[in-house]
């Protein structure tokens, strides 16, 4: 953000362009009328700046810098007239890179590419996509019409298609020598995940009611905090009855299996009595096949189905507002800390890098469950206060 001073009572703009400091002096006398002239000025050169369209030896003729940016300028128009169009270098940069992605991580890659980003920017040489393009492009994602009636995408979407328009660009920036377009544009506030935790009560309703076929699925998930793809692609060689573990080793994510989300993500998940009954039943209807949580034909569950012919109707049937499936996760964990585990415990068992974040997301759901409340601490207080009282009134009375 630029700036209008005095130096020996002249006004000088202060601004920065292209990441350098520049300040152009002249020669008017710092009085209230002379900076609100200077300001405006000032509007339109930052203007100019975002946008891509300024041009120094517009506002400066006589400057020393003139003579430095333009050689710059040259030096980019000449990087410009040799690189390739966004369409062929997001091929190349993605050919070189895919190698290190996961399945999932690549496929949402490839479909902001192919559905937004490529159509936007394919024919444009790399090095002339601006700033002023690229913000313009996200505000048309937030106008896109959706499948609800409502218009534009969400922030999160926005921001997953704008991945690998940032990265190409930055890639390419620093293959063919230019500024990148990118610099200073943030990505977009997302609100925090609600978490909805189901109290024990509905719990309790939901696996009371819940179709025979898919009890001990429920059970499994409300009871071990497990996300959809860890248990979607739960196998029978990570079940361990003998030592009451659930070996989280894989994941299934867009049909695909795949290694656990993080390093911490690949954990033991103790088993409580109820998880170790859930399992066993679930052993004689399955055991055979690979998949723990399987259909007819021994392949995976989607979470579509699952959704859509069995968590949706139950909720109906039970007149229970609709909450995503995940919340079974976000209540496996509210259940724990009620209970009064040791957060460290729960972060682990949850596969999260740090305590922190399951105290974040997770804590003030606790007192609800537990009535710990600050109720215990008036309890002890009353106590303690009214035994003190009583032995100074009888210290009185002798």
């Amino acid at each position: 953000m630029g700036s209008i001073r005095s130096r020996r009572g002249l006004l000088f703009i202060d601004f920065r362009y292209r990441g350098v400091r520049c300040r152009e002096y002249t020669k008017l006398p710092d009085k209230p009328a002379n900076r609100k002239r200077l300001a405006a000025i000032l509007e339109r050169i930052e203007a100019e700046v975002l946008l891509g369209s300024f041009k120094y030896e517009n506002y400066f003729p006589n400057s020393d810098r003139v003579g430095e940016f333009r050689q710059h300028e040259n030096r980019i128009e000449q990087v410009q007239a040799d690189t390739p169009t966004f369409s062929d270098f997001s091929q190349t940069w993605f050919d070189e890179n895919e190698v290190s992605w996961k399945h999932s991580y690549r496929t949402t890659l490839r479909s902001s590419l192919d559905k937004h980003v490529i159509p936007a920017f394919g024919e444009i040489p790399v090095s002339h996509i601006t700033r002023a393009d690229i913000l313009a492009f996200r505000a048309k994602l937030a106008k896109i019409p959706r499948k609800d009636g409502s218009q534009g995408l969400s922030h999160a979407r926005i921001n997953t298609v704008m991945v690998p328009l940032r990265l190409v660009c930055n890639e390419a920036a620093d293959r063919f020598g230019f500024e990148t377009p990118f610099q200073n544009i943030k990505a977009l506030k997302v609100p925090k995940t609600q978490v909805n935790p189901f109290t024990l009560d509905e719990v309790q309703r939901i696996l009371t009611h819940v179709r025979e076929d898919f009890h001990c699925y429920f059970t499994v998930r409300f009871f071990t905090g497990m996300r959809t793809g860890e248990i979607h692609g739960l196998k029978w060689k990570y079940i361990d009855f003998e030592r009451r573990e659930i070996q989280v080793r894989e994941s299934l994510v867009a049909g695909e299996m795949t290694d656990t989300k993080t390093d911490s993500s690949f954990r033991d998940i103790p088993m409580s009595q109820f998880v170790y009954n859930a399992l066993k039943e679930q052993e004689k209807r399955t055991g055979g096949m690979e998949y723990v949580f399987c259909n007819g034909e021994g392949n995976p569950l989607t979470i579509q189905n699952v959704n859509n012919r069995v968590w949706k109707p139950l909720l109906r049937l039970l007149d229970l507002p609709y909450r995503r499936l995940y919340q079974s996760r976000h209540t496996a964990a509210a259940l724990w800390l009620a209970a009064g585990e040791n957060v460290l415990w729960v972060s682990q068992v949850l596969g999260h890098s740090d305590p922190t974040v399951t105290l974040q997301k997770y804590a003030k759901f606790a007192p609800d469950l537990t009535r710990r409340d600050g109720s215990a601490f008036e309890a002890l207080l009353n106590e303690r206060m009214n035994n003190d009282s009583q032995k100074g009134q009888t210290g009185d009375q002798q």
